[in-house]
């Protein structure tokens, strides 16, 4: 009975999809990419989720102790920060980073700014962009089956060619939840279907990126290149489960698609011309600040409301 009956104003409950649900969709969502993960990368990948997820959840709780306010930590989206953050990870990172990765990101991004829907960028990719910048040779350093190695994107920036079906099995380095693009999205197919999501922003970002390379990468239409852009890096890890944020991606139909755009242009900027291999979650964080512009231009103007007439065109009758 509770909220579904209460006489308010609209919009009215349409169902009961709660906060808690919708990071419990997501948890299990990511569950296909982080399993890989582990038998791709060994133990200690396992050992990098649960401490990451471990820091954010006591951040959380300890800050809303400190601070005096409800427990937040329920709603599991501490723990999804968390997992997001351990799979933006390289497995040879030190074990205390995680920790201060974990609690950046709640603590900085998250509740500093007043909690779950007040932050202006997701939390994880805020965490992963300042532990890029602080420890950028751990956060850099890739192996795999026990030997340092170049990612894929690294190798094709100095014209080495690669293994596009590696790269879509997930066989490579690369961080623990970026590799199999099918973990990926077999995970994305689980939020489409319970509406968790929608492909307007991934499908624009996916598209957008696609036609950016084509033009702009100097290799046109190859085929290989292509392909091995797209499961490459952080993209589709990205476009799916850290663009799609309910709190730092526009609610508007229309502002999702412009969303969706800017992102694979800054993407492509950022991979074509910049001095990294990856730009995902720098083009993320961009479009997150510029997100409240977006929203102010595409809210549809409501039924029976009408613009203001200018002076000019008040002058003129």
């Amino acid at each position: 009975m509770s909220n579904l009956f209460k006489v308010s104003s609209n919009p009215h409950v349409r169902d009961n999809m709660t906060t808690q649900k919708i990071m419990l969709l997501v948890l299990i969502a990511l569950l296909p990419a982080s399993g890989f993960g582990i038998w791709n990368f060994g133990p200690r990948a396992l050992m990098l989720i649960c401490i990451t997820i471990a820091s954010c959840v006591a951040s959380e709780y300890i800050f809303n102790i400190i601070t005096k306010r409800k427990q937040t930590i329920g709603d599991l989206s501490a723990v999804v920060t968390g997992l997001l953050l351990a799979l933006n990870f390289p497995v040879s990172l030190p074990w205390w980073m995680p920790i201060l990765g974990g609690a950046f990101a709640i603590i900085v991004v998250k509740m500093l700014f007043g909690g779950l829907g007040q932050n202006f960028m997701n939390p994880a990719l805020g965490a992963r962009c300042f532990m890029l910048i602080s420890f950028t040779s751990a956060m850099t350093a890739f192996t795999y089956d026990g030997v340092s190695s170049a990612t894929p994107l690294a190798l094709m920036r100095s014209g080495e060619s690669v293994d596009s079906m590696r790269m879509l099995l997930g066989t490579i380095p690369g961080t623990i939840g970026e590799t199999s693009v099918i973990a990926i999205v077999i995970g994305a197919m689980i939020l489409i279907l319970f509406g968790v999501i929608d492909l307007r922003i991934p499908g624009t970002y996916i598209v957008s990126f696609t036609v950016f390379i084509i033009l702009f990468s100097g290799h046109g239409l190859d085929a290989n290149y292509i392909v091995a852009q797209l499961c490459g890096g952080g993209l589709m890890l990205g476009a799916f489960f850290m663009a799609t944020d309910y709190t730092t991606s526009p609610i508007t139909s229309s502002g999702k698609i412009i969303y969706g755009i800017l992102l694979g242009i800054m993407t492509g900027i950022f991979r074509t011309f910049g001095s990294m291999a990856e730009g995902v979650s720098y083009a993320i964080i961009f479009c997150n600040i510029l997100v409240p512009i977006i929203e102010r231009f595409t809210i549809p103007i409501g039924f029976g409301v009408v613009k203001e007439k200018t002076k000019k065109e008040g002058n003129e009758k």
